[in-house]
């Protein structure tokens, strides 16, 4: 349940697969110049002054190039806005499992298509808009736990246009993970307050004072949601949330990643600065392993299957093969980011992974992933319940 845990157990697969242990996957580190070349390219062709912002939420909500984040509380003060995002950004986190293949959002106001992430971003962001996870009529800009409680599988379905022939992968997993982290909220006053509500997590912080450890955010979030995530794997009772097993790891042979949580500490970090809150070692946080990451690695010959059949296969998004998958991209995109750093001149001070994987690693994933597949569709087939990507 921390970071730490995440980049350690990984790290046992990778030296696993060096050895030539792990039975899915091989890693040829020859091609990993090739992936770093590919992240610098588009790195400088993205933010060519190099003035790359963190990898977090926000920067979906810009799809299209538009801020739409100005929208947000009008008239707020620097509290209640902090407030306002932290909703938005946990709420539009936790939407963010996979959206599948033939999914888009139709966004009214814009007239913009939008697919997968970026769709779901700004999806939530429009939900918020309307209301959707407000108790109250007159302040629509929150996320509390009275609305979030009660919200139903067709509300949800509706504001994120999930209907035939524009389906959403896993909408009543999302409604259900969504209405269990109003139920967490309540059960907890002493970080999200009373009356319950999730942007109340900014009170809490701002309550410590002086500097807030990135893995101290990351390690909050883990413990308050840990009830939300359903049928995973368990210690003592307590859910583990983002974790499998792989038989490489000795003893009890888990490997966490913490995906979402991690995408929300990452994207939590702006709107506690912009309140004036000080974030400190950022680097303690771990890259995400997702499909962009992985595929970037996979595309690029830096894993390789050992079964050339194991990408046409349907696969569960516990099963050893994608555990593997996952925990070699989270250690490899270490690896990676400091060959990132050498390329642009930087030290890992001036261009921490989050600025990687923004520049970077994600959209790199995406660009490759295009090039080998007309629906720019991963590279391996996992099949989702809406709760984990």
């Amino acid at each position: 349940m921390s970071a730490a845990a995440v980049r350690e157990r990984c790290g046992m697969v990778l030296a696993a697969a060096e050895r030539g242990e792990t039975p899915h996957f091989r890693v040829v580190h020859a091609r990993l110049d090739d992936a770093a070349r590919r992240v610098v390219d588009i790195t400088r062709r993205r933010y060519p002054d190099l003035v790359v912002p963190y990898h977090s939420r926000w920067r979906h909500f810009s799809a299209g190039g538009i801020d739409r984040a100005v929208l947000m509380a009008p008239g707020a003060d620097a509290a209640e806005a902090a407030r306002a995002r932290i909703d938005l950004a946990i709420v539009s986190v936790l939407l963010d499992a996979g959206a599948g293949p033939r999914w888009r959002f139709h966004e009214t106001e814009t007239g913009q298509v939008l697919p997968r992430s970026e769709g779901l971003a700004v999806a939530s962001l429009r939900a918020m808009q309307s209301g959707l996870f407000s108790a109250d009529p007159a302040d629509p800009w929150r996320a509390d736990a009275a609305a979030l409680s009660r919200l139903s599988v067709e509300a949800l379905a509706r504001a994120l246009q999930h209907r035939d022939k524009n389906e959403l992968v896993g909408v009543e997993g999302r409604a259900a993970l969504l209405r269990l982290t109003g139920e967490v909220c309540t059960a907890n006053p002493g970080l999200f307050g009373a009356p319950a509500r999730l942007g109340n997590l900014y009170d809490y912080w701002s309550a410590q004072r002086g500097e807030i450890p990135a893995k101290e955010i990351l390690r909050t979030l883990l413990r308050a949601f840990v009830p939300i995530w359903p049928g995973r794997l368990t210690i003592g009772g307590v859910p583990l949330g983002d974790c499998g097993r792989h038989s490489v790891v000795s003893g009890d042979g888990l490997v966490p990643f913490h995906k979402l949580t991690q995408w929300l500490a990452y994207s939590l970090v702006e709107p506690l600065a912009a309140a004036g809150l000080r974030i400190t070692n950022l680097d303690a946080l771990t890259g995400l392993a997702e499909y962009r990451n992985g595929g970037l690695f996979l595309d690029c010959g830096v894993i390789e299957p050992h079964d050339p059949a194991l990408p046409q296969l349907p696969l569960g998004a516990l099963s050893e093969p994608v555990v593997e998958w996952r925990a070699l991209t989270v250690a490899l995109l270490d690896r990676l980011a400091s060959r990132v750093c050498e390329r642009l001149g930087k030290s890992p001070q001036e261009f921490p992974l989050a600025c990687v994987l923004e520049g970077g690693s994600w959209a790199a994933g995406r660009e490759i992933a295009l090039e080998r597949r007309p629906d720019g569709a991963p590279p391996l087939s996992v099949l989702s319940d809406g709760t984990l990507f």
